[in-house]
């Protein structure tokens, strides 16, 4: 559980930065548009992907959810 975390944090400030937010408005928007639990629910495979390829797939799917970013 604590790599998922660590990697949740590490995502998340990633996004941040791509998005020009800060970490909490980046966080809620993830959160929002269920992508905290794609991220726990498949973690497995998004940590063998690069941070890039691991935020366009995070910002798709938030997209498709209902985000506008």
């Amino acid at each position: 559980m604590r790599n998922i975390v660590e990697y949740i944090v590490i995502l998340v400030s990633e996004f941040a930065k791509k998005h020009s937010l800060s970490n909490k408005q980046a966080f809620n928007y993830i959160s929002q548009h269920g992508g905290v639990k794609l991220i726990e629910d498949n973690y497995e495979i998004m940590h063998t992907l690069t941070f890039e390829d691991a935020i366009e797939g995070l910002s798709s799917f938030c997209r498709r959810n209902g985000g506008n970013l």
